[in-house]
């Protein structure tokens, strides 16, 4: 993906970009900043295979490389491309390049569908592109007026008393400028009222906020306010999996983080995220991390 020199100008700012994370990011893992929902990444060493789950966000990296797997589909960013998680999906990723001497550096900027919402309401038409394959994630090429915008948002992490005041203005330009993506149409039609994708963006949160509950996807339907038959095939086209498979992945990996955080037995985490059989859970279990339940945590626990 990366065999494409980077533009002067680019490699100028993506050093900057570097040095910025380096600056407010120095230990490893996550760091949270004074700047709301702008969260910065460091590893020197490539990571295993973590199951998570990506909400609305906007993902760029200053040095290193990450794949990132939806269901059967692979995308994999690096300093020249962006990585944009239009809705809440159940992701597998890793790190695949990382060393002390050449750190993974990164951040993850949270979107708001609301303030694209009144983004457009106040911008009026702004001629968003209609490029994108419909999927709740994407992978582009990043250019400089894109990465200058996310710049001048780390910038405000050296001057904090402007943050309240400026990061508002330069998280709208973002906004703006990802609008103008290929991923535009997506972001802007999940933002609007009574389309389609808001339609089944509205159901994957239903999803999320009810997921122990048995699914019925008459009710669903309802909830988005679609037929059954669109429903199926419009959250396909976003998610790549059907609304069954995604409830399945959102109540396995809770119950993989209630076993692993708050040390619940495998039959009370099973039961706690809507199996009633402790067979099926860990069938389920299995077919999804590569292990049973106990097999599993004491492999994840030997690794921390």
């Amino acid at each position: 993906m990366s065999d494409m020199p980077p533009e002067p100008y680019l490699e100028t700012q993506r050093q900057e970009l570097a040095e910025l994370i380096t600056q407010f990011c120095p230990g490893i893992g996550a760091a949270e900043t004074a700047v709301p929902d702008l969260v910065l990444y460091r590893a020197t060493e490539p990571s295993p295979i973590t199951h998570c789950l990506y909400r609305p966000a906007l993902c760029i990296m200053a040095q290193g490389q990450k794949m990132v797997r939806l269901e059967d589909e692979t995308y994999c960013y690096d300093p020249l491309h962006y990585l944009v998680a239009s809705v809440t999906l159940p992701v597998t990723g890793e790190v695949t390049l990382a060393s002390p001497e050449a750190p993974y550096l990164s951040l993850r900027l949270d979107i708001d569908p609301n303030e694209i919402g009144s983004l457009l309401a106040a911008a009026g038409p702004i001629g968003v592109p209609n490029r994108g394959s419909g999927r709740g994630l994407h992978v582009d090429r990043l250019d400089g007026p894109l990465l200058d915008a996310v710049l001048r948002l780390l910038r405000l992490l050296e001057s904090p008393r402007d943050i309240a005041m400026l990061a508002p203005l330069v998280r709208q330009e973002i906004l703006y400028r990802l609008l103008h993506s290929a991923q535009g149409q997506l972001l802007r039609d999940i933002a609007t009222a009574d389309t389609q994708a808001h339609r089944v963006n509205r159901a994957i949160e239903w999803l999320n906020n009810h997921y122990h509950e048995p699914l019925r996807i008459d009710e669903l339907a309802r909830v988005a306010n679609l037929s059954t038959s669109t429903l199926h095939h419009r959250f396909k086209a976003v998610t790549a999996m059907s609304p069954l498979q995604y409830q399945k992945q959102l109540r396995l990996q809770e119950a993989r983080r209630l076993m692993l955080c708050e040390n619940l037995d495998v039959s009370s985490a099973g039961y706690k995220v809507g199996y009633e059989s402790p067979s099926q859970f860990s069938r389920e279990y299995s077919r999804l991390f590569g292990e049973p339940p106990v097999r599993d945590l004491a492999r994840l626990r030997s690794a921390v």
